[in-house]
């Protein structure tokens, strides 16, 4: 197979994109210009999950700043510089942050989603990073995308490869579809009974101050067998224990895809188990986030940064699970110290007072729950296995060592 070596100067049009004009700034409020931010590009896609606005006047001032469907933006400044994302028709028209710049490409000479896997790998990000300049952070300038030098086969050959990988993508994105589905589902039948308080039967029964009668407000402490902190690990690539992050919680979920190896032996009670709740608690941006271990883990802890709340044996972990998730408010406001640098203590946690229902109800909604959970947990599984897949794949199609 014939690959052509070309810098991505022959092949398209890159341009930087464009601060806000000074006294303008972004909104929450979704209006019909949506901000792309360096935050929001990563792992080949737009991850708008904290979207940000302009409103029609800042637009105008910057309205030749927008990108449209089948671009490809990549991340110019910071610790995520080199991320890459292709842009779909949602966003096409969408503002552009300086800190990206978009790869406008001929397409008769390159497919947009080829190029998008040829940039988005572990290997081709370390490439920017190295090549990126500035003391106290990174810049890759635009003259150095433009010099960038990529493989192409020809049209037809990208276009197949392309379709290939995007298999794995779109299995996997239905998987994520599927999860928040069965997880958004959990989490509305907890608020209903326990938060908005329509339980089965409830209609029958009194509310005293608030509370209904029979329930009672209790201590994390006092539900918990065990609540501290985690190991500080020794980090090994090929050590034979797994340390959970705060990287892999988020969304309410845990992901192992981020975790990392360490060989020190650590004290059996700060294992992971099944059940036990871990809460991000230092830093800020994740600090506070929650997520519940749903299956039994090998030899797996988790580190200094992350508190494992393990519930006592009487307790059922699904309903202890959901009620400490409903809390991912209040343990972030719930951080002490500098901004960067905000702990929340155990001591904390484990004083918060949270309501406790009959523990007919409790066993009721875990019940209810268990099936999604474990239905969320293959979901989780099999999406590691396809990603391992495609990232096996990956180098092995764009460098032509297998043909399509």
């Amino acid at each position: 197979m014939s690959w052509e070596i070309c810098s991505i100067d022959d092949i398209a049009k890159v341009k930087g994109g464009k601060r806000l004009p000074k006294g303008h700034d972004l909104q929450s409020e979704e209006t019909n210009h949506p901000y792309i931010r360096a935050r929001d590009i990563g792992e080949g896609k737009i991850s708008f999950d904290d979207p940000t606005y302009l409103t029609e006047e800042t637009h105008r001032h910057i309205k030749n700043y927008i990108v449209e469907e089948g671009d490809v933006v990549i991340t110019i400044v910071g610790a995520n510089v080199g991320d890459v994302a292709l842009i779909p028709q949602q966003f096409s028209g969408a503002n552009l942050t300086e800190n990206a710049a978009k790869i406008v490409l001929d397409r008769e000479k390159c497919d947009p989603t080829f190029l998008k896997y040829q940039l988005a790998n572990d290997f081709t990000k370390s490439r920017f990073a190295h090549i990126a300049t500035g003391a106290a952070q990174g810049k890759l300038g635009l003259y150095k995308i433009k010099s960038f030098e990529v493989r192409l086969p020809f049209l037809d050959v990208q276009r197949s490869i392309a379709d290939m990988l995007v298999a794995y993508d779109d299995l996997i994105e239905n998987n994520r579809r599927r999860i928040q589905l069965l997880e958004e589902s959990a989490r509305l039948l907890y608020k209903e009974w326990f938060v908005h308080l329509r339980f089965p039967g409830h209609e029958h029964v009194k509310i005293i101050d608030g509370v209904p009668e029979g329930w009672a407000c209790c201590p994390i402490s006092k539900l918990s067998v065990y609540l501290n902190r985690g190991m500080s690990p020794s980090y090994d690539d090929e050590g034979e224990f797994l340390v959970i992050n705060q990287k892999c919680i988020r969304n309410r979920l845990l992901t192992l895809d981020l975790a990392r190896r360490q060989s020190k032996e650590f004290n059996q009670d700060k294992a992971a188990r099944r059940g036990d709740v871990l809460i991000n608690s230092t830093g800020t941006g994740t600090l506070g986030r929650v997520a519940q271990v749903w299956a039994d883990l090998d030899k797996a802890t988790v580190d200094t940064h992350v508190t494992i709340v393990r519930p006592n044996e009487n307790v059922p972990y699904l309903w202890f699970g959901y009620a400490l998730m409903n809390l991912e408010a209040i343990f972030e406001g719930m951080g002490e110290g500098a901004t960067n640098q905000k702990e929340l203590k155990r001591d904390r946690v484990g004083e918060l007072k949270i309501l406790v229902p009959p523990e007919i109800l409790s066993e009721q909604f875990h019940e209810l729950t268990k099936h999604s959970a474990e239905q969320i947990h293959l979901l989780v599984q099999s999406n590691k296995r396809l990603s391992e897949g495609r990232d096996i794949l990956l180098p092995r199609l764009m460098n032509g060592e297998l043909t399509v």
